[in-house]
């Protein structure tokens, strides 16, 4: 067991304060801070603190796969993490995409790899075979766009914004209320020509403007998103694709998951997200990466959905929270040790004997198990292999933990 320091990525979308105050680092940061990769992606391992220093915990896992991993991950995904683990911190919207299945990433990087496209290659759309389905659990206020809305809604929103241009496209989904409608609404709206989007976002913006000054209230979440999204990304179909979209509101401890196929985007807010370690994703606007619209069509799910949080379920222990998800290269719960336990053993449920990897978000833990001790407080992580267990924590105040493990 030791101390899990991990790698920080820079993106524009991300914050200059959020990740550095979660780790009670020098704040503002000299560069906007997107996420906190605590993994072993070969991208930007995080990195183990032992006694002798650092070391990559890719390299420790190479060294020791069934040790680290334990015989029955490896039986079941190979000598690597299956997942990849990450603190995100979103300052400005994320660009819209979504993840292939398991069966379209393989099918894609092979036939990727016959064209001979580089992996590194901008117009790459899968580097790996895997799969992508996430989770991720709001750390405070989040704000996001995932899955198509229910079209009787969307056709509510579209007439609420009172655009004329939108005419044809209400006509269509109030005649055709299903995938099918969605489906030929998006794909109108991201194949779109240039000077058509440059008039038709403005116009919809236009509505959106109207629409708040007038004092509603029931679509003034989604009415400001497309404003946001409209001036950070003029004439852009992504804008237009939002209004199709649920707008979804988290507290701390709500969830999103994310299947293949699911569209989102992430607006605002700090989160914790544990995926598949993959790397495949099919971006459909709001960036000015690569989009490739005949793909992205080939792996969207139009089927709508209700857009409500998830919620951990009570554990009997009273003290752990465990989201259901049926990915099975990861499990996420969350630890709660309230004032009544502060100071006792609280035995972590040890489910099977693969890794953990231990993020404290309130208070200061003493992690105890047959790897050492270590001291958990906001912002640190700590890694510990399999075979370790089992774990105990002591803390020393009212402390909550988040909890990765693989699914099986």
């Amino acid at each position: 067991m030791h101390l899990l320091r991990g790698a920080v990525r820079n993106y524009a979308w991300g914050s200059r304060t959020a990740l550095a105050d979660f780790a009670g680092r020098p704040s503002p940061s000299a560069h906007p801070e997107a996420e906190l990769w605590l993994g072993a992606n070969p991208g930007d391992p995080a990195r183990l603190e032992t006694a002798d220093g650092e070391v990559s915990l890719l390299d420790v896992i190479r060294a020791d796969p069934a040790g680290e991993l334990g015989p029955e991950v490896v039986a079941r995904f190979g000598e690597s993490l299956p997942f990849l683990a990450k603190v995100l911190a979103a300052d400005e919207p994320l660009s819209l995409q979504a993840h292939p299945s398991a069966e379209q990433a393989a099918e894609g990087f092979n036939r990727e790899e016959r064209q001979g496209i580089a992996l590194n290659a901008r117009n790459r759309n899968y580097r790996d075979r895997s799969h992508k389905p996430e989770l991720i659990v709001a750390l405070g206020p989040f704000e996001a766009l995932a899955g198509f809305r229910p079209v009787a809604r969307t056709v509510e929103l579209m007439r609420a914004l009172a655009v004329s241009d939108l005419d044809p496209y209400i006509n269509l989904l109030a005649g055709q209320s299903d995938a099918a409608g969605l489906r030929a609404v998006f794909t109108t709206w991201i194949t779109l020509p240039q000077p058509d989007l440059d008039v038709l976002v403005p116009a919809v913006l236009d509505g959106a403007v109207n629409y708040i000054r007038s004092g509603a209230t029931e679509f003034a979440p989604e009415a400001k998103t497309v404003l946001e999204l409209g001036e950070r990304y003029p004439g852009d179909a992504g804008v237009l694709a939002a209004m199709l979209l649920n707008r979804i509101s988290l507290v701390e401890g709500e969830g999103i998951y994310l299947p293949a196929g699911n569209l989102h985007a992430y607006l605002h807010g700090m989160g914790f997200e544990v995926m598949a370690n993959s790397d495949n994703v099919l971006r459909g606007g709001l960036t000015p990466k690569h989009v490739d619209v005949p793909e992205l069509l080939r792996v969207l799910d139009f089927t709508p959905t209700d857009g409500r949080p998830i919620h951990p379920r009570p554990a009997d222990d009273g003290v752990e929270e465990v989201f259901d998800t049926p990915a099975p290269e990861f499990a996420v719960t969350i630890l709660r040790i309230d004032d009544d336990r502060v100071g006792s053993v609280v035995e972590v449920p040890q489910g099977h004997a693969g890794p953990q990897i231990l993020l404290g978000t309130h208070g200061r833990v003493q992690v105890h198990s047959a790897g050492g001790e270590l001291t958990l407080k906001k912002g640190a992580a700590a890694w510990i292999a399999a075979g370790e267990g089992p774990v105990r924590l002591v803390a020393e105040e009212p402390s909550t933990v988040f909890r990765a493990t693989v699914g099986i």
